[in-house]
């Protein structure tokens, strides 16, 4: 049994969410600032027709893993209205991965 198959699943679950928020914050930055400004600027929509539904995907992902995740381990209505909102934003799940990892090691 390796290490990883070790940890509990509900550990293993929250270090795919964290996966998937850094995903999702990626997915976000190239739709925003590389997608977009191609599209607009050089009238070329293509980027955006792959990275808006890849974006999407991602989001997705994030809000299923989220709750996922952070059900019953005791977070208040805030943890959970910080830790949505972050996938709003752009780097929003960047800067709230410190936020995580900090809950992580509590848990």
């Amino acid at each position: 049994m390796s290490q990883a198959d070790a940890r509990p699943v509900s550990n293993r679950l929250f270090d795919l969410f964290r996966l998937v928020a850094v995903v999702e914050g990626v997915t976000t930055i190239l739709l925003f600032l590389v997608a977009m400004p191609v599209k607009y600027a050089l009238d070329n929509p293509a980027w955006v027709q792959v990275m808006g539904p890849v974006h999407g995907y991602a989001f997705l992902a994030y809000v299923a893993l989220m709750i996922a995740a952070l059900w019953g381990r005791g977070w208040s209505v805030t943890d959970w209205l910080r830790t949505f909102a972050a996938s709003l934003f752009p780097f929003g799940t960047f800067l709230n991965e410190p936020f995580l990892k900090r809950r992580r090691t509590r848990a």
